[in-house]
């Protein structure tokens, strides 16, 4: 078969260019002078016989043809770098993970060093971050995220529930003599007082949820944060149950209910279909669902009928 192919050297630096928007960074990755590079987009425009590139003062912006040939290029030069990995044989390199600081904080920052014992070739780079980013063009490899398990070109592996319940610490449910029902919570500061969470799980309680009585306590815009607020007694914070069994099984945080709030998210992990078989996607997908497996295991179980008998 004869392919019809452009230069592979310009073809490089283009991708390299759109990925970056740049041509002097693509020059600097890449091990070039400034000029080589304009000159193999140079040379990539007249083959192609249309701009791929918008010169402007100090930077560069895509082409509508442009836009079309990047993505496409930036995974066909991944899928070569896949198959080149697979044919030395094994994981090994940087893998790239984007997820929110909750998880990493509370999940990865747990179980990760177990992973990398035994990966010990393969660097874990995570960015922790709640926008969504774009797999084909920034570069990450794999990607944990809360939601329905839904979005554009990407493959989503269900981890657990993001279900959430009060918690807090037991200097402080005991300075107000116990919270023994939710009404009790009033009696304490809550973290977020404007977190809808809150409304959502008291009316799962079958309480009303009465803003008025809140005694507010610290909003600081991230579950990780009220949750350290919880740990030094300020306040209740209202948290994802199966991110903090670590904290709960020490004692350090109570919940004081079994009673859940939920708005149908759940946690997943998500990566290019087209790279489902990467070996440093493929080894940390399956470790990550292996870890999470007996959380799945007990969903099942609770969400089971009373009275039907297991199979």
């Amino acid at each position: 078969m004869s392919w019809e192919l452009p230069p592979l050297g310009a073809i490089r630096v283009f991708e390299a260019a759109a990925r970056l928007g740049s041509f002097t960074k693509a020059a600097e990755e890449l091990g070039m002078t400034q000029s080589a590079a304009s000159y193999q987009i140079k040379v990539l425009e007249e083959r192609a016989g249309t701009p791929l590139f918008i010169r402007k003062t100090r930077q560069i912006a895509l082409t509508e043809a442009g836009q079309q040939l990047a993505p496409h290029a930036t995974g066909a030069f991944s899928a070569l770098a896949d198959a080149w990995v697979a044919t030395k044989g094994g994981a090994s390199g940087v893998l790239s993970l984007t997820t929110m600081a909750t998880f990493a904080s509370n999940w990865l920052a747990v179980w990760l060093g177990t992973f990398q014992l035994m990966h010990p070739d393969l660097a874990v780079k995570v960015d922790t971050s709640s926008r969504l980013v774009d797999f084909g063009r920034e570069g990450m490899d794999i990607g944990i995220r809360t939601g329905t398990g839904k979005w554009p070109d990407l493959t989503a592996h269900y981890l657990f529930k993001a279900d959430y319940t009060p918690m807090l610490s037991p200097k402080l449910a005991e300075s107000v003599g116990g919270i023994r029902r939710p009404e009790d919570l009033y009696k304490v500061p809550l973290c977020g007082p404007d977190d809808p969470w809150w409304k959502i799980w008291f009316e799962a309680a079958g309480v009303p949820f009465d803003p008025a009585r809140i005694i507010p306590g610290p909003a600081l815009g991230g579950q990780s944060y009220d949750a350290m607020a919880a740990l030094t007694d300020q306040a209740a914070a209202i948290l994802t149950q199966n991110l903090y069994s670590a904290l709960l099984a020490k004692g350090q945080l109570i919940k004081p209910f079994d009673i859940v709030g939920s708005d149908g998210d759940g946690y997943w992990l998500v990566h290019l279909e087209s790279r489902r078989n990467t070996p440093k996607i493929k080894v940390f997908r399956d470790w990550v669902l292996a870890q999470t497996a007996d959380i799945r295991a007990q969903e099942a179980r609770q969400a089971r009928p009373v009275g039907l008998a297991a199979r």
